[in-house]
């Protein structure tokens, strides 16, 4: 890009690396992506077929998963172009607003997961702690009332990012270091002030995944003691049980999101490509395990699933 300062009227394409370092293998690469892109896309629309068309399932907890199999088709649709592009035809360039766009809505269903594991977690807490008031507690407006709140409040919180960006200048040769365009790596190509970026982009991560994951933790301290209290060693893990998928899928999100968060501040002189598979490991493998998981542990999905492949009737 030389060194051309770009304002508001002129915002300069982008350049995808996709995995640097690895160039060669890149082909390689996205067989390997395109397999977690089809189980992904293909268990979470099962998950969401089969919650539909069976009565039984409807259900808050089951609601609750549905929206968790929504949010997990946007993310792999919200990553699916320029990984397609850039690891399949060698397209590398993208415009600065379709990067912008693509940036919103990788964040936006991110923090929406951090939100529905949250919402997830309380419905676990009340079916447990207080089951005889879990029909009272967790009606269909309040659940839908409830996603809608999850929705609102990540569309807020990554709303105000593109506009940030787009208010500094661009003077340097921007070269992402992903398939795709995420805020931390593109933070670092302005040439302006990027404090108040910093910073709110601080207080949006402490806000969603900070707060989330702490009441997450508060929540299962509670169902913990409630589990405790049961005389039954038997009980006791029947109603662990119920808790697994859940806290499956808690730690395929937030294991990861650790994981790159600690790599970017302790791991500055590892290769570029230790950096980019981390991210890779975070955004795909969390949509691409849960429907896995909770086909495998959730007995009314397993059996429905079983029967609509087999042709069964249990």
């Amino acid at each position: 890009m030389g060194d051309n300062t770009h304002n508001s009227s002129e915002w300069p394409p982008f350049t995808l690396r996709g995995l640097p370092g690895l160039e060669t293998s890149q082909h390689w690469i996205f067989l390997l992506l395109g397999t977690f892109y089809i189980i992904s896309i293909v268990g979470n629309a099962l998950i969401l077929f089969i919650i539909k068309e069976t009565q039984s399932l409807h259900q808050p907890m089951y609601y609750f998963l549905s929206l968790l199999s929504v949010n997990d088709l946007g993310v792999s649709f919200s990553t699916l172009p320029t990984v397609l592009a850039t690891f399949c035809f060698h397209l590398r360039k993208i415009s600065f607003d379709s990067c912008m766009a693509q940036m919103f809505f990788i964040h936006f269903f991110s923090f929406t997961e951090s939100g529905i594991l949250l919402v997830m977690s309380f419905d676990r807490y009340v079916a447990i702690c207080n089951p005889l008031r879990y029909a009272a507690v967790l009606t269909d407006a309040r659940v839908a009332l409830t996603g809608l709140s999850v929705i609102i409040r990540s569309f807020c919180m990554v709303f105000p990012l593109p506009f940030l960006l787009k208010r500094l200048p661009f003077c340097k040769a921007n070269v992402l270091s992903h398939a795709y365009c995420l805020h931390p790596d593109l933070i670092h190509l302005p040439c302006g002030d990027i404090t108040i970026n910093n910073i709110f982009g601080l207080f949006i991560v402490i806000s969603t995944f900070g707060l989330d994951s702490a009441l997450i933790l508060l929540s299962y301290v509670l169902i913990l003691r409630s589990v405790l209290a049961i005389a039954s060693w038997e009980e006791r893990l029947k109603t662990l049980n119920t808790c697994a998928s859940h806290m499956c899928a808690v730690l395929i999100f937030y294991v990861p999101m650790v994981g790159v968060s600690m790599a970017a501040r302790y791991g500055r002189h590892a290769p570029q490509y230790v950096h980019t598979l981390m991210s890779l490991i975070y955004l795909f493998v969390p949509p691409m395990l849960n429907p896995v998981i909770y086909s495998i542990k959730t007995k009314e999905i397993r059996w429905r699933l079983l029967k609509m492949l087999l042709g069964t009737k249990f």
